[in-house]
C-alpha cells in the first residue's frame, strides 16, 4: 500500500467515525450499555479482519470506513460506563482513564503498527488490531457488570436531547478546539525530516513522546475536572494556545521541539475528560448520543486541523505558520466555550 493509498484509508476510517457515532447510538438505544458495547466491539473486530481480506485498495477503503463506524459510539459508551462505576465526584477520573486508552494506543500501538506495517506488511498490522479488539471484547464480557436497558430511552428521545444549546456548544468547542493539535500532528513527521533534520530513529522517539503527552494530559485533565470542570477547559485551551504559538521558535531546536511535542498534546488532551464530563451534565436523555458525538467532533477537528495545515503549507507560509493556525483554532474553541458559559449564566439568571 502506497502512502497516498494509506492516506485514503485513514480518511475513510475518519469518515466512518463521524457517520457511525450517531447511527449506532440511535440504532442501539433499546440495548443496555454493556450489550451495545459488546456489539460495537464485534463490529470493530470484523471490520479489521475484513480489511485484511480486501484484494484492492478501493475495497480496503470501504472496509476501513466500515471499521470506523463503531469507533465514536464505542468510546462514548465506554466513558459513560466508566463514570457510572464510580462516585459522581470521581467522574473525571473515570473518563480520563477511558480516554487514556487513546493515548496508550499512540504511545505503544502506533510505533508497533508502524513496525508491523514496515516489516510484516499492513495486512498483519490490521490483523493484530483485530485480535487486540477480540481480546478487549472478552475483557468487556468478563469484567463489565451487566446492566438493564433503559426502556424509557428511545431514538427520538436521544435526538431531542441534542436540542440543548449547552450540548451543541460543548460539541462545537471540541470540533474547533481540538483542531490545533492536528494542525501540528499531521505534519510532525515532515517537520522532523525537513526542518529539524532528526535521524529516523529519533523521529520515532518524538512520536512516542507525543503519546506520553496525550497520556499525561488525559490524567492531569481528569484530576482538574473533579475539582473544577470549567477551570479544566479554560486551562487546556489557554495552554494549547501558548504551546502552539511557541512552535515557530522551536522548530530548529531538537530539545525545544521535543518539549513542545510533549506539551502540545498534554494541554489539548486535558480537554477531552472535561468536555466528555460536561456533556454528561447537560445531555439529559441524550447521554449516549452526546458522548458518542464528542468523538465525531474530535474527528471533525482532525480533518479541520489537517486541512488548515495543508492550506497554510500550500500557500508557502512555511511550517512555522502551523503554530499560528493551530493557536487560532484553540482561540476559536475558547470563544465558543466562553459563549456557552455566558449563555448558561443568562439562562440561570432568567430562571431565578
Amino acid at each position: 500500500m502506497s502512502a497516498a493509498e494509506a492516506g485514503y484509508a485513514i480518511t475513510a476510517y475518519a469518515l466512518g467515525v463521524v457517520v457511525g457515532a450517531p447511527l449506532f447510538t440511535i440504532l442501539g438505544a433499546r440495548l443496555s450499555r454493556r450489550e451495545l458495547l459488546l456489539a460495537l466491539f464485534v463490529f470493530f473486530c470484523c471490520g479489521n479482519f475484513l480489511s485484511v481480506m480486501m484484494p484492492t485498495p478501493a475495497l480496503v477503503d470501504v472496509a476501513r470506513f466500515i471499521t470506523g463506524l463503531p469507533h465514536g459510539a464505542l468510546f462514548g459508551i465506554s466513558a459513560l460506563i466508566g463514570a457510572s462505576m464510580v462516585d459522581r465526584s470521581r467522574r473525571g477520573w473515570a473518563v480520563g482513564r477511558v480516554l487514556s486508552g487513546i493515548a496508550i494506543a499512540t504511545l505503544i500501538g502506533a510505533p508497533f503498527s508502524t513496525f508491523a506495517a514496515d516489516h510484516l506488511g499492513w495486512r498483519i498490522a490490521y490483523a493484530v488490531i483485530g485480535l487486540a479488539g477480540a481480546v478487549t471484547l472478552l475483557g468487556v464480557w468478563r469484567y463489565i457488570p451487566a446492566d438493564k436497558p433503559d426502556r424509557a430511552v428511545t431514538p427520538l428521545g436521544e435526538l431531542r436531547g441534542l436540542a440543548n444549546a449547552q450540548v451543541l456548544l460543548t460539541l462545537l468547542t471540541a470540533a474547533i478546539g481540538f483542531g490545533g493539535m492536528f494542525t501540528l500532528y499531521t505534519f510532525l513527521t515532515s517537520i522532523l525530516n525537513n526542518v529539524t533534520h532528526v535521524p529516523e530513529w529519533m523521529a520515532m522517539a518524538y512520536m512516542v513522546l507525543w503519546g506520553a503527552g496525550m497520556l499525561a494530559g488525559a490524567n492531569v485533565g481528569a484530576w482538574i475536572v473533579d475539582r473544577n470542570l470549567n477551570a479544566a477547559v479554560l486551562i487546556a485551551l489557554v495552554g494549547s494556545i501558548g504551546t502552539m504559538l511557541v512552535l515557530p521558535y522551536v522548530l530548529h531546536s531538537r530539545i525545544g521541539l521535543m518539549a513542545d511535542v510533549f506539551l502540545v498534546p498534554t494541554f489539548f488532551n486535558a480537554l477531552g475528560p472535561a468536555l466528555q464530563t460536561r456533556l454528561m451534565d447537560f445531555a439529559g436523555e441524550a447521554q449516549t448520543l452526546a458522548a458518542s458525538l464528542n468523538h465525531s467532533a474530535f474527528n471533525i477537528a482532525n480533518a479541520l486541523g489537517a486541512v488548515l495545515g495543508s492550506v497554510l503549507l500550500a500557500h508557502q507560509f512555511g511550517y512555522g505558520a502551523l503554530g499560528m493556525g493551530g493557536a487560532l483554532l484553540s482561540v476559536g474553541g475558547l470563544l465558543v466555550y466562553l459563549l456557552a458559559l455566558f449563555a448558561l449564566r443568562v439562562g440561570n439568571a432568567q430562571s431565578a
